[in-house]
């Protein structure tokens, strides 16, 4: 007799009909009738934190490996300093931010920098293709400021409900245990926003020759606050002064059948003969309002802002001088966080730095452990007093100098810790809308992504489409359609190569391009 259920269920889970499509529910099995779009007031932000399914899926994707980083895990780091040039540019910097690191010309505030890449494991070859991470930490006399990024100034995605999808699509095949383009261009392709990115990635930028001569970015949008209260719009860069490098497929082969260590080993040596790398942080700075008058959203993480209307302004450098003394206990074990800022930094609504704000410190003690802060990598330099107690891996109780031991909490008159004085105005910018899930009006996926292709050398883009041609030959025809037609809408010359590449017929741009329709499968 069989010991299946007779309602219908096989394995106590409910069958699909005959043509049923399943459907994405949350893991308490509500449905999900909206997994593109995070909740927030207005279409701009900022989030709530009542976004159950995020937060839900973002807590789980946050705990899917142990202990290794679920992304980033392959890493090199380096200490060293960051001295301030006092002003942004020609101008004093206390017009727009009062964080003190940055007011004082010379001023040097010790670093941690670790590089890495991003979807491959912590043994996988330095010569991957993979976008590099590029997150420092200043311990500055105001306590820690992290400045996590990456090297492609860009990101694949701008809404961060979206992140556990598209790294599971670049990730390794749950089945198979191989990473399969197949699976990464059917994510792609019905995902228009990351057309920029993929263009920067298959590219030759897509494989940095060595940490050193990489550059770095924030990504995302942040704020600068100034001592009234007033806030701005910040974008950070990080220019090497070493110059950029990057490898065609061809060369990373080279250098990957040698040596799959090339970028840590390369980072060591040249600061052990010190030859010390240096890199200028330069700021893009724009008044915080929605800009009308660009074709795209400056929250949006999937855009450059155009340097001849936003300039590179110089605020300091950052030199990196010292090798790690255990690679465990610094490089693997520093944790970063975006939501870690200092008086004078702070947040804008960029959907995808809210999203990371909560996973990234979520991430880290789950990864490291609850008081992952007391470790000496990720402890600041300043002293630490708060009412926080237990908990795992916890070996200090961080009382004040005449603080009570017996009061654990705040308010007090029994000798307990205080509120610090303000060090400025409060920054409170006003926010009013409707709570939505909604994505953002201008989101002109494909405009920026064929400036790119056309500002390639000849090279570039030839190496940039061989390398498209050879990942896409392994995928199904209706995936390769649509991608084709993604690149045709960015640059026709563009969607054409790569469909010649592949044995596609040239698409029309014109008639697709007046549908606004992306093709059926």
């Amino acid at each position: 007799m069989s010991d299946e259920p007779t309602d219908g269920r096989a394995n106590g889970r409910p069958e699909h009909g005959a043509g049923e499509e399943p459907t994405l529910t949350t893991r308490q099995g509500h449905p999900v009738p909206d997994n593109q779009n995070l909740r927030t007031v207005g279409n701009r932000g900022p989030t709530t934190l009542e976004n159950y399914h995020f937060i839900e899926k973002i807590t789980h994707f946050d705990r899917e490996r142990i202990p290794e980083r679920v992304v980033h895990a392959r890493g090199a780091g380096a200490h060293g300093f960051f001295e301030a040039y006092g002003a942004v540019g020609d101008e004093p910097i206390a017009r727009y931010t009062r964080a003190k690191l940055l007011q004082e010309r010379g001023k040097r505030t010790p670093v941690f920098v670790r590089f890495s890449t991003v979807i491959h494991g912590g043994h996988s070859p330095e010569t991957l293709r993979d976008p590099r991470g590029f997150a420092v930490k200043f311990y500055t006399e105001d306590g820690n400021w992290d400045l996590v990024g990456n090297n492609l100034n860009i990101f694949f995605i701008r809404d961060a409900t979206k992140f556990p999808d598209l790294i599971h699509a670049f990730k390794p095949d749950p089945i198979t245990n191989r990473q399969d383009p197949e699976r990464i261009f059917d994510f792609i392709g019905n995902t228009p926003e990351a057309m920029h990115m993929i263009t920067w990635l298959f590219s030759p930028w897509g494989i940095p020759a060595t940490y050193r001569e990489m550059h770095g970015s924030g990504v995302n949008t942040y704020k600068w606050v100034n001592a009234a209260g007033e806030g701005v719009l910040v974008k950070y860069h990080w220019d090497p002064k070493q110059g950029e490098r990057n490898l065609t497929q061809g060369q990373a082969e080279e250098i990957q059948a040698k040596e799959f260590n090339h970028a840590t080993l390369d980072l060591y040596e040249a600061i052990g003969r010190g030859d010390h790398p240096e890199w200028e942080l330069q700021v893009q700075i724009m008044s915080d309002d929605e800009h009308p008058e660009l074709d795209f959203d400056p929250l949006d993480d999937t855009k450059l802002w155009p340097t001849d209307r936003f300039p590179m302004r110089p605020v300091g450098r950052m030199v990196l001088d010292q090798n790690p003394a255990d690679f465990f206990n610094e490089v693997e074990q520093v944790a970063f966080g975006t939501g870690v800022l200092v008086d004078g930094l702070d947040f804008s609504d960029d959907k995808m730095l809210q999203g990371r704000t909560f996973s990234y410190s979520d991430t880290q003690r789950h990864r490291v452990g609850a008081n992952y802060l007391q470790l000496p990598v990720n402890s600041p330099k300043v002293s630490v007093h708060t009412n926080q107690r237990g908990g795992q891996m916890s070996y200090r109780v961080d009382l004040a100098p005449g603080q009570n031991p017996h009061v654990n909490y705040e308010p007090s008159v029994l000798g307990g810790l205080r509120e610090a004085a303000a060090a400025g105005a409060p920054h409170q910018p006003h926010v009013e809308g409707r709570l939505v899930r909604a994505p953002i009006d201008r989101t002109n996926p494909y405009g920026q992504a064929g400036e790119r292709y056309r500002s390639f050398e000849e090279w570039e883009r030839e190496d940039l489409l061989a390398n498209l041609i050879s990942a896409l030959q392994k995928c199904r025809p209706q995936i390769q359609e649509r991608m084709v037609w993604h690149f045709a809408q960015c640059d026709p010359d563009y969607g054409r190569r790569v469909a010649e590449g592949i044995g596609l017929p040239v698409p029309d741009v014109a008639s697709s391009a007046a549908s606004q329709a992306v093709p059926a499968d």
